[in-house]
């Protein structure tokens, strides 16, 4: 356990700083955290608002619901790889997944 611990750690810390910054400028251009569902705003953590911010973790902002909804529920029950979707998946009811990915996928430029 403690070197898978010592693994994720090397791989995350250095990308600390520019997810740092995907999170401030997805922030700033997300909607008001009280237009969003409970839940979504955790996502722009991770998930950029801009498409100008480069980060391999994908844009949710214009994306299709439906795709969204299916990843998190493949996320959930282990059918899709992951390094924490699944365990953030296992978070939320299938409502709450619906209400958050309707809200992305409203959310344009």
């Amino acid at each position: 356990m403690r070197n898978i611990r010592l693994l994720i750690c090397s791989l995350i810390y250095p990308l600390m700083p520019p997810l740092a910054v995907a999170a401030a400028l997805a922030m700033s251009s997300m909607a008001p955290a009280a237009d969003a569902p409970p839940g979504a705003s955790s996502c722009s953590g991770c998930h950029p608002a801009s498409a100008g911010v480069a980060t391999p973790v994908p844009r949710l902002n214009g994306r299709d619901a439906a795709q969204i909804t299916t990843a998190m529920t493949e996320f959930r029950t282990g059918k899709r790889p992951a390094t924490v979707m699944d365990r953030i998946a296992k978070g939320f009811s299938d409502d709450e997944t619906k209400a958050i990915a309707a809200y992305f996928a409203a959310l344009k430029e």
